[in-house]
Formats: C-alpha cells, sequence, structure tokens
C-alpha cells in the first residue's frame, strides 16, 4: 500500500489497557470505511489476476468475482484488516513486545456493515526507573595466592587428568560414575523414555537422561552394580524443555557398572602436559594461573555487587510463562559465558547441570537482570560490533584449542551464537559502571577478624602470674624426671 493510500484510510480507534504484569490488552477497531477501501483493493488486485471465462484478463465485473472468490477474497481481506491494524496498533503506541501477538483469526468474523473489533494480548518488556548509575559504591577485594591453593590446585589438576577406574567393591559414592539402564515415565505420557548405558554423575544436583534429580546422592549412594533404584521428581516449571516442564517423571535406574575417578600420576608424563620439566616449574606456572584467576575473582565479585545493587535499587514483576519461555535463553547466556572462560567441556556440563536445577527464584532474578541490563545499554548507548563478537570467539576459540570458524559454527548450530553477543554487550556495560564506580580497596575479612578477638580475648599477664607459672614448670620438670626413674627401675627388674 502507498503512502498516499495510507494517509486517506480513516484512523483505527485503540485503547490499550493493562491485563497484568508486563501484558497490555489492545482493543482495536476498525471503522466501517477502512474495511470498505480494502475490500476494494483486494477485489482490484484480484480483478487483474483471476481468469474468467469469456472476459478479457482484468474485464471482470466485482459481481462476479465476488460470486465466484467470494469465501476465499473476504478471507484475505480479514486477515489484511487484522494483521495491518494490530501491527500499527504496537507501532503507533510504541508497545516494547517480547514476542508476536497471538491473534484468533478464525474467531474473528468480519461484520458485513459496521466497524470490526478486535482484542489481543502483547507481552512487553518491564516498565521500571532505573537508579543511578554514576558513583556505585564497589568494594574490591585484595587476594593473594597461598601455598595450600597451589597443593589443592594441583591436586584437581591431577583429579581431571585422572582416568574413570572401575571399583573393585562396586559401592556407588559422592562423586562417582556409574553406567546405567535408565528409565523414565513422564506424566500424561504413555510410552516410556530409555537412556540404554548412560553416564551417570553422583552429585547432590544431578542428572538422569535429560531430567534433573535433587538429591540423587542420596538415592543412590551405596548401591552396587546390578542393583534398582526408583523414584519421582517434579521438574521445575521454569525447565528448559518445555515438554517436561511441571511434571511429575517415575524415574528407574538400572546400575550396571561403577567407576571413581582416578587422579593422575605427578609423573614426567604429567609435567610434559603442562609444559615444564620438574615440581618446581609447575608450581611457578600453577602460581601464575591461580593470580589470573584471583583477579577475576575479584572483578567477579565488584560485577556480583553492580548487579545486586541494580536488583535492589529496582522494582517490576514478572509473569511466570515468561520465566518459563524465557529459561532456555537463559542457559544458553550461562553456556555462553562458561565457553568464554574457557573451561573443559566436562567443567562445563557440570556448571550447566547446576544452572539446570535453579529454583524459579533464581530463574526470575536472572530475567529480571537481563531487563535491567537491556534498559542500561540502551540509556548508555552501548552497542557491540561484529569485530568485537569476532575477537571473543577468536579468544574463547584459543583458550579451548580449536579453531575460531569452528567454534562460531558450533554455536550458531546450537543456537547460543545470539546469547554469545548479548553477554558480551552486557560485560560492556558492566565494564561502563564499574569505570565511574565508587571503589574501595578491601582485604579479606575472615582473616583481620580473627587477629582482632585474639588481641581482646588475652589480657596480658602481671609479673605475680608470671612468677607462679616459672615456679609450676620447674616443678612440672622435676616431677617428670622422677618419674622417668622410677619407670627405668620398674622395666630393668
Amino acid at each position: 500500500m502507498s503512502e498516499s493510500q495510507q494517509e486517506n484510510k480513516t484512523k483505527n480507534k485503540v485503547n490499550i489497557e493493562n491485563a497484568g504484569p508486563c501484558k497490555k490488552k489492545v482493543l482495536v477497531e476498525i471503522p466501517e470505511q477502512s474495511i470498505k477501501e480494502t475490500a476494494d483493493q483486494q477485489y482490484e488486485t484480484l480483478r487483474k489476476e483471476a481468469v474468467v471465462p469469456g472476459f478479457r484478463k482484468g474485464r471482470a465485473p466485482r459481481r462476479l468475482l465476488e460470486k465466484r472468490f467470494g469465501k476465499e477474497n473476504l478471507k484475505k481481506i480479514k486477515l489484511t484488516l487484522l494483521a495491518d491494524a494490530s501491527d500499527s496498533a504496537i507501532k503507533d503506541n510504541e508497545l516494547d513486545i517480547l514476542r508476536e501477538p497471538d491473534i484468533d483469526y478464525e474467531n474473528i468474523e468480519l461484520p458485513d456493515k459496521g466497524p470490526l473489533k478486535f482484542d489481543f494480548e502483547v507481552e512487553v518488556k518491564p516498565e521500571f526507573q532505573l537508579p543511578e548509575l554514576k558513583e556505585i559504591p564497589i568494594e574490591k577485594p585484595k587476594l593473594e595466592v597461598t601455598k595450600n591453593q597451589i597443593e589443592r590446585e594441583i591436586e584437581q589438576t591431577q583429579k581431571w587428568s585422572g582416568i574413570w577406574t572401575p571399583k573393585e567393591d562396586g559401592k556407588i559414592e559422592v562423586d562417582d560414575q556409574i553406567i546405567a539402564d535408565a528409565t523414565l515415565k513422564i506424566e500424561d505420557i504413555d510410552k516410556e523414555e530409555k537412556f540404554d548405558n548412560t553416564e551417570i554423575y553422583i552429585r547432590k544436583n544431578g542428572y538422569v537422561g535429560p531430567i534433573p534429580v535433587e538429591n540423587l546422592d542420596k538415592i543412590l549412594k551405596g548401591a552396587k552394580a546390578g542393583d534398582l533404584k526408583q523414584t519421582t521428581v517434579e521438574v521445575p516449571k521454569t525447565f528448559f524443555k518445555e515438554e517436561y516442564r511441571g511434571k511429575k517423571v517415575g524415574i528407574s535406574i538400572k546400575i550396571n557398572d561403577v567407576k571413581y575417578l582416578k587422579p593422575a600420576l605427578l609423573d614426567e608424563n604429567f609435567l610434559k602436559r603442562f609444559g615444564v620439566e620438574n615440581e618446581k616449574q609447575l608450581r611457578q606456572k600453577v602460581e601464575e594461573s591461580l593470580n589470573d584467576r584471583l583477579q577475576q575473582q575479584a572483578r567477579n565479585q565488584m560485577r556480583d555487587q553492580i548487579y545486586k545493587y541494580m536488583l535492589d535499587n529496582t522494582n517490576f514483576d514478572l509473569p511466570m510463562d515468561i520465566v518459563a519461555d524465557q529459561a532456555n535463553s537463559i542457559l544458553q547466556r550461562q553456556y555462553a559465558n562458561l565457553l568464554r572462560q574457557g573451561l573443559p567441556q566436562e567443567q562445563v556440563n557440570e556448571n550447566m547441570e547446576k544452572l539446570h536445577a535453579s529454583s524459579e527464584e533464581q530463574a526470575k532474578q536472572q530475567m529480571k537482570t537481563f531487563f535491567i541490563i537491556d534498559k542500561v545499554a540502551e540509556k548508555l548507548d552501548i552497542n557491540v560490533t561484529d569485530e568485537e563478537i569476532n575477537g571473543q570467539i577468536a579468544q574463547a576459540a584459543m583458550q579451548r584449542g580449536q579453531r575460531p570458524e569452528k567454534l562460531r559454527e558450533q554455536m550458531a548450530q546450537n543456537g547460543s551464537l545470539g546469547q554469545f553477543k548479548l553477554q558480551v554487550r552486557e560485560d560492556k556495560c558492566i565494564a561502563k559502571l564499574l569505570d565511574s564506580a565508587k571503589i574501595t580497596k578491601v582485604k579479606p575479612k575472615k582473616k583481620t577478624a580473627k587477629k582482632k578477638t585474639k588481641k581482646k580475648t588475652e589480657p596480658k599477664p602481671s609479673e605475680k602470674t608470671k612468677k607462679t607459672k616459672k615456679k609450676t614448670t620447674k616443678k612440672k620438670k622435676k616431677f617428670n624426671k622422677i618419674t622417668k626413674k622410677k619407670n627405668k627401675k620398674e622395666t630393668q627388674k
């Protein structure tokens, strides 16, 4: 439709009502004149294209066209009117919708005369005010690497480099791995899902197939190969897979094999793997790595303080259906973030298991954070270029030992590329907020607290007390000598 034709059209009447948190009800009235104009235009287009026996193309009378194509054409007119009217209502009223409106086209009738009235609901971004973004109070922790941390890190690395080995006694303990035949009976679904010889890791919040199971360690601890264990779980309403949301699932686990993770030996092969010649060089390398990690930890703690400040000073509600629908997107963002950190795949999977098992309240908090950061990016005019995305992907690929184009292709296929872009934009927002934040350097609280309490609780001994102590120790020494002599005599006899 040309601009002049749109201007000539009579304007629709539109009313917007609140329909709950993040929801608007849009009531539209299309005037009879607009219906007539759209019908005329539709029949004019049909006249040019329709082939009617006895008439040249473009010459058939409208009465004949109505008789021959009326039902089909009326449907096209109705769909055109509804689509144009709903689009205009959203754009003209600047509704920032989260997804396309769900309009019941089939049950809306085109009137013989008078206006066409219809309504629909849309989910919109929450409306709220951002707090002050400058000089946010932030504490920066001063963290240092200790010898114990270095030793623990080497032990952990040995563990991650280890091999899953069958257990001699075969009894399941926490952090073991089992090979099992699992069967899932999902509520309201007749057909069972089967997973033969599937790997299950024994953790507090573990997974059996795609289903999260709380207290999996308690359910399986002490069992052995050949045992059958059963339980029933209720899947969270925010679960990323729609077919399982809010349903009860009966789980049956037949244990085939039990394995434990046997740590790698600290030998020549282990040292070669890390490009060092001896244990001293390994410890130096681990110390450097831990220093980098502590710096990142300090940045993460400051980042968390930014999130907390924004959440504490921003208030709005979210409906559960939006939280559930967006849960998968949140998980993809977290997956993209873990990839960027260069973690091994097993650690990525372990972190994802914990995220899958998060509560509805955590999902709400993540969604709120998403909307807040989105508004911050808009206010601070923060965008992400393709060059920045490619640079971040190249960095992640290097850490994982992959080619950048291969990693990008994987992310495009699993749907995490879009979320990766959002994560990069979020990082830029946090960096901008930290640039203008009021940062105070602080020492770790635990160490300082212990020192203070010792000084307060231990009073200085008086001179009299010191003399008494000396006398007591002399008496003790004399007593010990006499006792030793007696014992010697008795043993000689």
